[in-house]
């Protein structure tokens, strides 16, 4: 069994793509139960934020996961397997591990270091194991990477600017402003993470009120309260209430996660007829889209959204910190897989002392069988010394193989036990897949040039 990821990110595939991807929370449940189903799939978790959509599911046959993992993200996003390889990205074993490691640490993040994502992978696991598609493969690794992710934003100073996709929207959102935020009113639709998130920002750079909007009333209610004992005005309202907020607003921060635009053009068009010509800026963090996109055309208006974003932020020269964090991603990633290794040698290990012991149990029967009037004080002592014989003979073997199963090549050694000492290596044939035409067959070798660079 390895792990295999299939994704779309902001590196892969445009936003459009990734709203077609995008999973709502309701529907998370649905699409992990569909992915589980796989005939080659036993595990699996669903990572989804603002700028991604990866699975990682734990297979017994690459090509066969791959088929079943493509197909139903293929049937969710409405997409054709050609359309879907243009932009999917797939790693496997080692290399799917490294990944989910560098996820964890916020290098493949669009705001390289950002520390939302450990929140978000947290929730992920959860989300997965809550509906019981998480097993021992899946719990150890997502852990790990979890701890990586911890390690690398306390010990190489990656995330010390604070930085994030909602941070990086609202500095833009100043520079539209005039240089900063201070005295201005904003609008936060949504009052999940990202809402949260947002209103803190906002809160120190200095905005004089903050309004927060949401679906659901006492969610609004609770981030207002938060953001008021902090120390800046604020107040709670519904979605239905955004029209009259908009006519005020000098910043409006966009993150619902609904399916469908909240911020409509009408509405926002009705509201720059009562501005006065006063600046709007929108910051359009919803995956699905949150604003319609013929806003941007209106006159004063701005519209900040992810494409913005991953268009100024994709030519971010790597620093001292940033490579410090590869690093040791890499570190991690190898002494994980290292660890692996060795402990699945371990039941080879097991089968051949308990060959040992069989054996020897068997020729001390015969011994009784032969000798039945020997003194048991000198059989108990022959007996001992055998086992101590052979135990001395398999150590070194045994601790050897433990050792060189931590290298790349390692399940040859285990497989080299198995056949020198016809050990049961109880491991289930290989199943021979069909690959879905020449489309997955592209998607594989894409994969594995990929991976060999």
């Amino acid at each position: 069994m390895s792990v295999l990821v299939v994704g779309l990110s902001h590196r892969s595939a445009p936003v459009d793509v990734l709203e077609r991807a995008a999973v709502p929370t309701d529907e998370v449940p649905k699409l992990l139960d569909e992915l589980q189903r796989g005939s080659h799939v036993t595990e699996v978790m669903l990572l989804t934020t603002c700028n991604r959509i990866e699975v990682y599911a734990v297979v017994d046959a690459f090509h066969g996961g791959l088929a079943d993992v493509s197909t139903v993200l293929g049937r969710h996003t409405g997409m054709s397997l050609p359309e879907l390889t243009e932009h999917v990205y797939v790693h496997y074993a080692g290399a799917g591990v490294q990944h989910l490691f560098a996820v964890a640490a916020g290098l493949d993040s669009m705001v390289v270091g950002e520390a939302q994502i450990l929140g978000q992978l947290r929730a992920a696991y959860a989300a997965a194991d809550e509906i019981g598609t998480v097993g021992r493969a899946l719990h150890e690794l997502a852990q790990q990477a979890l701890r990586v992710g911890k390690r690398v934003h306390a010990s190489t100073g990656i995330d010390s600017a604070g930085a994030s996709v909602v941070s990086e929207a609202l500095a833009d959102a100043a520079g539209a402003l005039g240089g900063d935020l201070v005295g201005r009113r904003a609008v936060v639709v949504g009052a999940g993470a990202m809402g949260g998130l947002a209103a803190a920002h906002l809160r120190r750079a200095g905005a004089a009120e903050i309004v927060v909007l949401n679906r659901t009333p006492d969610r609004a209610a609770r981030l207002a309260e938060i953001t008021t004992v902090a120390g800046t005005r604020a107040r709670a309202g519904a979605l239905v209430d955004l029209d009259v907020e908009l006519t005020g607003a000098d910043v409006v921060v966009a993150c619902t996660g609904a399916v469908g635009a909240t911020v409509e053009h009408a509405a926002v068009a009705a509201a720059v007829a009562g501005r006065g010509g006063r600046p709007l800026v929108l910051c359009d963090l919803g995956l699905p889209r949150d604003v319609e996109p013929s806003v941007a055309a209106l006159p004063g208006v701005t519209v900040i959204d992810l494409t913005t974003l991953q268009r100024r932020l994709a030519d971010g020269a790597p620093g001292a910190a940033v490579t410090a964090a590869q690093d040791l991603v890499a570190e991690e990633a190898q002494a994980y897989l290292a660890s692996q290794r060795s402990a699945e040698v371990t039941p080879t290990v097991t089968a051949l002392r308990r060959r040992a012991a069989e054996v020897i149990d068997a020729e001390l029967l015969r011994l009784d069988a032969k000798l039945p009037e020997l003194d048991t004080r000198v059989r108990d002592e022959f007996g001992r010394s055998v086992r101590r014989v052979v135990d001395k003979l398999l150590h070194t073997p045994t601790v050897q193989v433990k050792r060189l199963a931590e290298g790349p090549d390692g399940d040859r050694y285990a497989a080299a036990l198995q056949a020198l000492f016809e050990l049961d290596p109880q491991t289930s044939a290989a199943v021979a897949i069909q690959r879905s035409g020449d489309v997955l067959g592209a998607l594989e070798a894409r994969h594995e040039s990929e991976d060999l660079t």
